[in-house]
């Protein structure tokens, strides 16, 4: 292994030259990172793990072993992508054209997928291309997520659907005594952090939170 910076690369994994690492990132056995992907800064790739030609990951972005990640994926920071998820780019896919012959890469065009911050992909989950997951957003182990992920949600199930919501902690959040007229509320049991549902211009719900005022000191 070689280290550099606090990060290494292990022997066996395959990291392009063309690639960029950040500062303390670590790559482990049998990954591979292709040309022109760009990782931040303490990141750890697993055992096994894909990284796409051109994808860019954020600081402190964790794939787990044997997480495939293709290209154009863009995982912004503090991320994580549990064991054997899979984050697609090609929403028809097809080996060969209708006429038989075998597809090249300038015969279909790839859709990444995006996950803003803080998201978290369960194990073995798969993400279909174009799809975005929102921020602080949780996907459950084996799921099949086929549309975006508003931030804060909890989905599960083939299709993903929403089950509940959670906050930064990860864990389910708890419903509030109901305000009456005004919009239901919830608090995160780890952390105390308050949040309220809006309505959302697809039709459906979003979570935002709720500033905690500040106290005079």
């Amino acid at each position: 292994m070689s280290a550099a910076d606090g990060g290494f690369v292990a022997d066996t994994a395959d990291v392009d030259p063309r690639a960029r690492l950040g500062a303390g990132t670590k790559v482990w056995q049998l990954a591979q990172i292709r040309e022109d992907a760009r990782l931040g800064a303490d990141c750890i790739v697993g055992r096994g793990a894909y990284v796409g030609t051109g994808v860019v990951l954020g600081d402190r972005v964790k794939l787990q072993n044997y997480a495939l990640v293709y290209e154009p994926a863009r995982l912004e920071d503090n991320v994580f992508v549990g064991p054997a998820a899979v984050l697609t780019n090609d929403r028809y896919p097809r080996s060969t054209d209708p006429d038989g012959a075998l597809k090249g890469g300038g015969d279909w065009e790839a859709e990444g997928v995006t996950v803003r911050e803080g998201a978290a992909i369960g194990a073995r989950a798969v993400v279909v291309a174009g799809v975005e997951v929102g921020r602080w957003a949780l996907v459950a182990a084996g799921a099949v997520v086929t549309k975006d992920v508003p931030e804060f949600a909890l989905v599960a199930g083939c299709p993903a659907r929403r089950i509940n919501w959670v906050g930064r902690a990860g864990v389910p959040l708890e419903p509030l005594p109901e305000p009456g007229e005004g919009p239901a509320r919830y608090h995160c049991p780890r952390t105390g952090d308050r949040f309220e549902e809006h309505p959302a211009p697809d039709g459906g719900v979003r979570l935002r939170p709720v500033p905690t005022p500040s106290r005079d000191r």
